[in-house]
């Protein structure tokens, strides 16, 4: 799909389905994608991220379960970000299924292979985002869900102190060889979905070295020495980015000053 197109949610490949939820945002984009898993023929579910405390959208994931002749067995959160796990009370209350992630139930682990009917996924740990963000993929159907660690439009923030740069780094890399073993699509947590999962991996890459490069040519330009460095950074680097979101740059620049600080400790 164009990533400039409005994107209303929709069903990717014959295993995923994306319900949009209402909460638009500079930070959500069209809103949080909440993914039903489903196999046709199959009697249970999958629920990725329930989202907001929307009662509409999640009767509107419901319905959709039970139109493909499920009931939900599994809910799984990405990572705990209120966008993704602020309705899971009340949706635990309406489909009595465990909950796993985002701090909730069981702990999900990486290399772990969920099967629930003809469903098969495969969770791999993706820190960088927050420590806990999680990605999941469909070997059978060459589908990443990949929550906020990729978006579907834009790039991600990297906030300090639960987010770091350096994992994030690592963590794009093990998607980016993942995505290059066979075709696989992207599926978001937050924006339209893409056919070729590898090309927007490796673009997330090129983009977070090209910004390493420009928070080192902002430092050696002088804001190193300001009061308020990583306002300083912003104020250079992110001059043409809306200021609605520079709040959330300035969490993205602090995780890359640790990362340069580390990485020169790491010269000394």
């Amino acid at each position: 799909m164009n990533s400039e197109s409005p994107w209303t949610g929709g069903r990717l490949g014959e295993h995923a389905t994306a319900i949009l939820a209402p909460n638009p945002g500079p930070m959500t984009l069209d809103g949080t994608n909440t993914w039903v898993l489903h196999v046709p023929g199959d009697d249970v579910a999958v629920v990725v991220d329930p989202g907001p405390l929307d009662e509409a959208h999640l009767q509107a994931v419901l319905t959709h379960v039970r139109d493909v002749g499920a009931r939900v067995a599994l809910t799984i959160a990405t990572h705990w970000h209120h966008d993704h796990t602020e309705s899971l009370e009340r949706w635990s209350e309406l489909t009595d299924a465990p909950i796993r992630g985002g701090g909730f139930g069981e702990a999900l682990v990486d290399g772990e292979r969920i099967t629930l009917g003809s469903l098969r996924i495969d969770v791999i740990a993706t820190p960088g985002h927050t420590a806990d963000s999680v990605c999941l993929h469909l070997p059978d159907s060459g589908v990443l869900l990949t929550g906020d660690t990729v978006l579907g439009r834009g790039t991600t923030v990297v906030a300090h102190p639960d987010g770091a740069l350096r994992p994030y780094l690592q963590s794009l890399t093990k998607l980016h060889q993942l995505a290059t073993t066979r075709p696989t699509r992207l599926a978001p947590g937050h924006g339209p979905t893409h056919d070729d999962a590898a090309q927007v991996l490796a673009a997330y890459l090129s983009h977070r070295r090209d910004r390493l490069e420009q928070v080192r040519a902002a430092l050696a330009a002088g804001d190193g020495a300001a009061p308020d460095v990583a306002q300083a950074v912003v104020e250079r680097v992110y001059a043409a980015t809306p200021r609605d979101v520079w709040l959330a740059a300035k969490a993205s620049v602090q995780a890359q000053l640790e990362y340069l600080r580390e990485e020169a400790s790491q010269q000394v």
